[in-house]
């Protein structure tokens, strides 16, 4: 951009790609359609798995047919869990029973969890977890016979995990600007004036792409409370000593800013955007400490120190005068190409253990109806193993959870583990998802108060498929 002015810049057509970029322009771009529908409280709140979750080591085969079948394309990885041994957690006699209210459905066919995941066994049998079973990207339903057929659509960059992983969230591969958690809360924004777009996209994990909207700003906190100002909030760099609270306070009030009189564009928009950040956190943070915080306690681990932040900000919602939420936050270390008996047996168990927690705190809080916690993966692992491992498949399984939840089924399909089927790639034994992103997402849109219209909005390729809500939440399977 040498000997190139800002008049001559904004002349330019680099300038309205660059500047949307940046996010200045969503306040130009965005219509309002007022049509989502925000009565009463409503949260999602997405955990994604990253390093993409074994599917077919989570919801295993307890018919002895299937299971058989499972065992043998997996010889490495059952040897070396010890099956058979009869201490093994993946012995079959030791799985934790589903008993799907439709398990019609499936034949003869039988399901289970393995001892780590005990905690979403009960909430499953309770009636308020659903197991939604190959779920993955798609553009259009595809089968194992349409992958040789010339002009069949498929999504770009499959099996990479960076690119994956955007795709489950944003729809597009690495890159995208804008994903469809950030789209939801974006359409109850439009729809609602009196919503406080501070507090609509909240992340307990890293910042990405998944609530990227342009009506509001991914908001971080944590379990201690809202990112903070490092340079006033530790009286250390500046001095710990009282004599230095004067020139805190002014930085404080300098950093809390939303302009300083400039006249450059990016200067205004950082400023503001800045010192809206910082106003947020302190607010946040007023409204958590004069709350009188959450009974339940929660695991140690990460997920859970994550899920414990969701839960803080659920009890403080009306404090923060936001009625639609969409939350983020993830585990990683699913990426188990070997060593997989030693860490995906670990991982289950804290993410079990922390769903069982978060549970326990909506419903002490009232909240549990107005909550569905689900989970995503960039894709599940091949069916054939590797030896002690398994290497990136496509499609996956995945829990969705809360009080509104028509739980104790299983959505979408699972299919036999008979690698010559339909299902299933021609090499690698990777599934073929039977159930799109979208799907799985409108079912949630739906939920959270979109009507149709908004929904094709935020899910472009959502008309391809006949079935727009697969009903885990309610709503006619239409």
């Amino acid at each position: 951009m040498a000997n190139m002015n800002r008049r001559n810049f904004l002349r330019s057509g680099a300038a309205t790609g660059f500047l949307a970029g940046t996010g200045v322009l969503s306040t130009l771009t965005s219509g309002k359609a007022f049509a989502a529908n925000t009565s009463g409280y409503k949260a999602l709140v997405c955990i994604f798995l990253k390093g993409g979750m074994d599917h077919a080591d989570t919801v295993i085969p307890r018919d002895q047919t299937s299971y058989d079948l499972l065992r043998n394309a997996r010889p490495g990885l059952y040897n070396a869990y010890g099956v058979g041994s009869g201490t093994s957690s993946r012995d079959l006699a030791r799985l934790h029973a589903l008993n799907p209210t439709n398990a019609a459905s499936f034949g003869s066919r039988l399901f289970g969890l393995p001892e780590q995941m005990l905690g979403l066994q009960e909430i499953f049998e309770a009636g308020e977890l659903a197991i939604v079973g190959n779920v993955g990207p798609l553009i259009e339903p595809t089968t194992r016979s349409d992958l040789t057929r010339v002009g069949v659509q498929l999504p770009p960059r499959l099996f990479s995990h960076n690119d994956q992983q955007s795709t489950w969230m944003s729809l597009g591969v690495e890159g995208a600007q804008y994903g469809w958690g950030g789209a939801f809360a974006d359409a109850a924004l439009r729809s609602d004036s009196s919503l406080n777009p501070r507090y609509a996209m909240v992340s307990a994990g890293p910042n990405d792409v998944f609530l990227s909207g342009k009506e509001g700003r991914q908001f971080t906190t944590s379990a201690g409370g809202a990112q903070g100002v490092t340079l006033v909030d530790q009286p250390y760099i500046l001095g710990g000593e009282s004599r230095f609270n004067a020139a805190r306070d002014l930085l404080d009030e300098y950093v809390s800013k939303t302009g300083y009189g400039e006249t450059n564009l990016f200067a205004r928009d950082f400023a503001r955007q800045s010192g809206n950040g910082v106003i947020s956190s302190r607010a946040y943070d007023t409204a958590l400490e004069s709350s009188p915080g959450i009974a339940t306690e929660f695991p140690g681990s990460s997920i859970g120190s994550q899920l414990r932040s969701v839960a803080n900000t659920i009890s403080i919602q009306d404090k923060l005068e936001s009625n639609r939420q969409v939350f983020y936050v993830f585990m990683g270390g699913f990426d188990t190409h070997s060593g997989q008996t030693n860490t995906l047996p670990a991982l289950q168990t804290a993410l079990s253990e922390a769903i069982s927690a978060f549970r326990t705190s909506m419903v002490t809080q009232g909240t549990w109806n107005d909550v569905t916690l689900f989970t995503m993966s960039e894709f599940g692992r091949t069916t054939i193993d590797n030896g002690d491992g398994t290497d990136h498949g496509w499609g996956g399984h995945h829990f969705v959870t809360g009080g509104s939840v028509a739980g104790k089924q299983i959505y979408g399909d699972i299919p036999t583990p008979d690698l010559d089927g339909e299902s299933f790639t021609s090499t690698h034994g990777r599934l073929i998802p039977k159930v799109s992103v979208e799907q799985y997402a409108a079912t949630l849109g739906s939920w959270f108060g979109l009507d149709a219209g908004e929904l094709a909005a935020a899910l472009p390729n959502l008309s391809n498929f006949s079935q727009k809500d697969l009903g885990f939440l309610g709503g006619a399977t239409t």
